[in-house]
């Protein structure tokens, strides 16, 4: 009996397409193992064939179960050169799977007690999100309506001001991780295209520093709105400086730490004047950002000077004021950086179309500093000579922008290309291929491209509100010009390799002509 459990034991193992073990196999031989003790009379034959099998299946490797060896354990195997060699077998079996028993009954409830599920974590996160941002904007809220109406404003276009360059920075930086979660879903190599080295940061890097702006820089805002109106001025004017020397202090820390590679890059981009495309593509985003650097001076100023939370800079004409010349100066500096650019890219590559670029942005530098002129004149000569002249710049500016952004920045014969995801997706479904992304996308940049000027115009800038929102869809604008600037740019470099590759192979075919001819001369 024994003999023919064996046998249709061993058959069972033929059959198997993977030399895993089962529950009932392990029983099997374990029930063969005594009956092999029971009986001594059971012929030597018996226990080596069932050292065969053991031998035939080598390792044990068994499924994952409660019961079994689980995958970091050791595995079991025979001592062919043991003198009681059936018996090592089967005792190294039997004491492999009663440790084995006991071991992982308990490993995997521990790991569940101690690990709770992802979604479990990342629920809890959301709800601490929201508990936060309430919690912020009910403070701020109350704060606020703690000041007199007649402070009340004057004191939010002050915070208003230190704050919302930071916020709309958040902003880009939410944005630009969407672009590379498009660029990473679709065939674009972006790393190849920005010429990035193997660190660069993946979206889901750049949403978690993302993350982390976004509860940074409102909680403290939040502290200097409730530190004011309680009373603590010099504590509530430490917040913003605070702040600003971090950001500082993280952007230029010389250790291995918060992604130095990306930072030097960064920094490494913003010094130079150089004609690669990263160089480029990084000045022109930071055109859209010139109001950024605008309020950014304009906050510092009045750290140094020590006119945070105090009433000293509401004079305009103080030097830390809404009229002074810094400020139109700090709104020209993307666009002469810009305009420097193409003028490099001519000297060294001798493309007329450079110049033509270059023309572009210097259609800016008319419209900031005719605004500005607004507080160094006499009101009559500002409506009647400078003003039109300030609307007609504006005109020529935008229609000139919208003009290259749809001719050249981009490639209409493979629009929304880039919407096409390597594997199916909602966004492919929406976007790849439709019609009304090309209206939309048109029609916005038509519309923003106009309206952009009004955050260019110093004489303008005491709207906070109005400028805010502008800025922040001049924001959304070049967000969605990226996709279309990095598609075209990957279509460029695709077709130059494919041109250079056709030139080999036609070379090659020369050259095998050419040796033809010489054997057969």
């Amino acid at each position: 009996m024994s003999f023919l459990k064996l046998v249709f034991f061993q058959s069972k193992l033929g059959e198997r397409e993977t030399q895993i073990w089962s529950l009932q196999d392990v029983d099997s031989v374990k029930g063969l193992h005594v009956q092999f003790h029971e009986n001594p009379e059971i012929s030597c034959l018996l226990r080596w064939a069932l050292i065969c099998i053991l031998i035939q299946l080598g390792p044990l490797s068994v499924p994952y179960s409660p019961h079994l060896r689980k995958s970091g354990s050791r595995p079991v195997f025979s001592d062919l050169g043991s003198g009681e060699l059936g018996s090592s077998v089967e005792e190294s079996l039997l004491h492999s799977t009663e440790a084995n028993e006991m071991k992982d009954i308990t490993a995997p409830l521990a790991t569940a007690a101690i690990m709770p599920s992802p979604i479990f974590l990342w629920r809890f996160k959301v709800l601490l999100f929201f508990i936060w941002g309430f919690s912020c904007c009910k403070i701020g809220w109350d704060s606020v309506m703690r000041m007199g109406a007649d402070l009340r404003d004057l004191f939010l276009y002050e915070a208003f001001l230190y704050y919302n360059p930071l916020l709309l920075v958040t902003m880009m930086v939410w944005l630009w991780g969407v672009n590379l979660w498009v660029f990473s879903k679709s065939a674009i190599s972006y790393a190849k295209i920005f010429d990035l080295d193997q660190s660069y940061l993946t979206h889901n890097e750049i949403w978690k520093c993302a993350t982390w702006m976004t509860i940074i820089v409102p909680t403290s805002m939040t502290s200097y709105l409730y530190l004011y109106s309680h009373g603590e001025v010099s504590l509530a004017a430490s917040q913003p400086v605070l702040l600003y020397c971090a950001v500082a202090m993280i952007l230029i820390f010389p250790f291995d730490i918060f992604y130095l590679s990306s930072r030097y890059y960064l920094l490494r981009t913003l010094w130079r004047i150089a004609i690669s495309f990263s160089d480029f593509f990084v000045a022109d985003i930071l055109t859209s950002m010139s109001k950024v650097f605008s309020d950014l001076e304009r906050s510092v100023c009045r750290m140094i000077h020590r006119q945070v939370a105090t009433i000293a800079w509401f004079e305009a004409d103080s030097i830390c004021g809404s009229h002074a010349v810094a400020i139109p100066l700090v709104l020209v500096l993307p666009y002469l950086f810009r305009f420097f650019q193409c003028l490099r890219q001519y000297k060294d590559t001798g493309e007329k179309n450079t110049l033509l670029n270059a023309l572009k942005y210097s259609t800016a530098i008319p419209v900031i500093f005719l605004s500005a002129l607004k507080y160094h004149v006499i009101p009559e000569k500002w409506i009647n000579f400078y003003r039109p002249l300030w609307l007609l710049s504006s005109v020529l500016n935008s229609m000139y922008s919208f003009y290259w952004d749809v001719t050249r920045d981009w490639d209409l014969s493979c629009f929304t290309r880039i919407f096409k995801f390597n594997k199916p997706h909602i966004c492919t479904h929406l976007l790849y291929g439709r019609t009304w992304v090309y209206f939309w996308v048109i029609g916005s940049n038509l519309i923003l491209r106009c309206t952009w000027t009004y955050k260019l115009s110093a004489h303008l800038r005491h709207n906070y509100l109005t400028v805010f929102t502008i800025t922040a869809l001049e924001i959304y604008r070049r967000f969605q010009w990226v996709f279309f600037r990095v598609e075209n740019e990957w279509n460029k470099m695709n077709s130059k390799a494919n041109i250079q590759l056709s030139m080999i192979e036609l070379s090659n075919e020369g050259d095998k002509l050419l040796g033809l001819n010489d054997h057969n001369v």
